[in-house]
C-alpha cells in the first residue's frame, strides 16, 4: 500500500497566509477599536510573538508523510511541506525490510499525530523505535496504514514462532 498527504501543501501554504494577513489587519483593528493609546512598538512586539507562536506550532505539525509497503520493504519518510523541494533539514526516513517490524503505536494526541516504529535490529535483540509525524494525514488513510502495519506484524510474529 502506497500513500501520502500531498495534498495539504496548498491548504498549509493558505494558513501561512491567513496568519500573515490577520497579524497585519489586528494591529489596525486593535488601535481602531479600543481607542486607548497604546505604544506602537508594544502593540508590533506582541502581535509579533503570538504570531511567531502560531507560525512555530503550524511549523511543527505541518509536514509532509509518505508510506510505502508494497514489495519486501517498509518505506516511511516524513519532511517539510516548504521548502523541502530545496533544502531537505527536516528528512526522517526510515527504509527497512517488513521482517523487521516489531509492532508500531499510533498516537493521537489533541493537536497532533504520531506513529511509533519499532524495528529489530539486525543480529540484535535490541528494538529500536523510530517517530513519525502523521498529523496531516487522512483519517481514512491512518486507518488504512494501521491495517497494514498490523497485517505486516501478525505476518511476523507466526514466522518467528
Amino acid at each position: 500500500m502506497r500513500t501520502n498527504n500531498e495534498k495539504v501543501k496548498s491548504v498549509i501554504i493558505g494558513v501561512y497566509f491567513i496568519m500573515i494577513v490577520l497579524a497585519i489587519t489586528s494591529i489596525f483593528v486593535f488601535n481602531a477599536v479600543t481607542g486607548l493609546e497604546v505604544n506602537p512598538l508594544i502593540l508590533f512586539l506582541v502581535v509579533l510573538g503570538i504570531f511567531g507562536i502560531l507560525f512555530f506550532l503550524v511549523h511543527r505539525v505541518a509536514k509532509y508523510f509518505e508510506y510505502d509497503s508494497d514489495g519486501a520493504k517498509l518505506i516511511l519518510l516524513n519532511k517539510g511541506l516548504l521548502l523541502s523541494d530545496r533544502f531537505n533539514y527536516r528528512e526522517h526516513k526510515l527504509e527497512t525490510s517488513k521482517h523487521e517490524l516489531v509492532g508500531f503505536k499510533m498516537y493521537n494526541f489533541f493537536l497532533y499525530k504520531e506513529l511509533v516504529v519499532f524495528i529489530k535490529w539486525d543480529g540484535h535483540e535490541s528494538v529500536k523505535k523510530y517517530r513519525f509525524n502523521i498529523t496531516l494525514v487522512a483519517r481514512k488513510k491512518r486507518k488504512y496504514m494501521k491495517q497494514s502495519l498490523s497485517k505486516t506484524v501478525k505476518l511476523n510474529k507466526r514466522a518467528n514462532n
